[in-house]
């Protein structure tokens, strides 16, 4: 489904969050530390915005992995790395986030933007993600949410059911992704049980900030540093 809708994927992000995906990404990206040479993966890149983003605004990311399960949107990812020449510090794979078999405890901060329900098994994720980080190192994942208000609730569930399909199908020619979209944002865990799932997983110091109305999250955790204990 990715690999088809991969050349319409950004334009289609940017119109239908009414470009505040822009702000979402910096959000994310400013959320990690400055002041120390960090390696940096970000699970389910897509066509790189977020891997970029945390690049352009942390001149400390010596090096950065970009991992997708779709060769399409690696490759417009790709031609985005080369053209804002940044290929010295990025290297992408492709795999699958929930088993993605790169070695454990090998990064500082691992990040996820509107990913992790796409995977099969979020908790897994969750673990896999854990698994990945140093002791001491920082999960960051945004995701979709669904505003606690019932009026913006009503507002937002109509978009997403009858606006985001139509104009998904207009511009990528896809029904299919785009009510699968709806679905996926409307079937996924609250804010509040998605911390708790991030808690399960072996996450510490979990937070959750609502953006937007809280039609996104920013999910943060640290993997413990057991030595210390």
């Amino acid at each position: 489904m990715f690999d088809r809708i991969a050349p319409a994927y950004d334009i289609l992000n940017h119109l239908l969050s009414f470009g505040r995906d822009f702000s979402w990404r910096c959000r994310l990206a400013d959320a990690i530390v400055k002041n120390e040479k960090l390696r940096v993966l970000d699970l389910a890149t897509g066509t790189g915005d977020i891997l970029i983003t945390l690049l352009d605004r942390n001149p400390n990311i010596a090096e950065a992995v970009g991992l997708d399960i779709s060769e399409n949107m690696l490759a417009i990812c790709r031609r985005k790395i080369v053209r804002r020449k940044l290929a010295d510090r990025v290297s992408l794979v492709r795999a699958d986030a929930s088993t993605c078999g790169l070695a454990g405890e090998s990064f500082d901060v691992v990040t996820m933007g509107f990913g992790i329900r796409n995977t099969p098994d979020a908790f897994k994720t969750l673990t896999e993600i854990r698994r990945l980080l140093k002791p001491g190192g920082t999960a960051l994942i945004l995701e979709f949410s669904m505003p606690a208000s019932r009026i913006l609730r009503s507002f937002y569930l109509s978009y997403l059911r009858f606006f985001v399909p139509l104009l998904g199908r207009l511009l990528s020619g896809n029904n299919h992704a785009y009510r699968y979209l709806d679905k996926s944002i409307e079937n996924f865990h609250r804010a509040d049980d998605f911390r708790r799932l991030m808690q399960k997983a072996g996450f510490s110091d979990v937070s959750a900030t609502p953006l937007t109305f809280s039609v996104a999250c920013l999910y943060q955790g640290t993997r413990p540093d057991e030595s210390n204990d």
